[in-house]
């Protein structure tokens, strides 16, 4: 790969990095090319991108950008996967993935800038998908008006027995 060819990959990269919500950083090595292609299409189940980079050039893309946070652990076989929106599908699928295939190990990664380390990686993946917190947001907030409407007919209802006894109180005393 020539000087130019190598500096139009940075920053391909470096545009991929800045976008990126979350990078995770794993040690492939061990791994058989079927189980790679696997682990890419498991990722990119989840819309998540996975790569093999040189950790010098993944150095240099990572200037300036979140990912510079987990910089020092750049060593050794390095695979970068990218993420731009939900950020759990592709800890699932990496913890998943290296449950199976004990020779992935996952690094580390970085979570809107954060770094996060194994331990957090993997509570992360234990998380519901973005989708489904989303679904249990909107169904608690749709049962607080539903509830404030049940206490209103409650009190509306108590009332109207108030009057009503009220009314039958006076019927008799005439």
């Amino acid at each position: 790969m020539n000087k130019q060819d190598k500096k139009g990959l940075v920053d391909n990269l470096h545009g991929r990095l800045e976008k990126a919500q979350g990078s995770y950083l794993v040690d492939y090595q061990g791994l058989e090319v079927e189980s790679m292609n696997r682990l890419r299409r498991d990722l990119r189940e989840v819309n998540a991108e996975f790569e093999v980079v040189k950790n010098r050039l993944l150095k240099l893309a990572c200037k300036d950008t979140d990912t510079e946070q987990i910089v020092d652990f750049m060593q050794g076989p390095t695979a970068i996967a990218l993420t731009y929106d939900d950020v759990v599908g592709p800890a699932k699928a990496l913890v998943d993935f290296a449950k199976d295939f004990e020779k992935l190990e996952i690094k580390c990664a970085q979570i809107s800038g954060k770094p996060v380390d194994l331990a957090g990686v993997k509570t992360l993946a234990a998380l519901p998908s973005k989708d489904v917190l989303l679904a249990q947001a909107l169904s608690v907030m749709q049962a607080v008006p539903t509830s404030f409407v049940r206490v209103l007919n409650g009190v509306m209802g108590q009332f109207m027995n108030v009057l009503k006894a009220i009314e039958e109180k006076k019927s008799e005393s005439q």
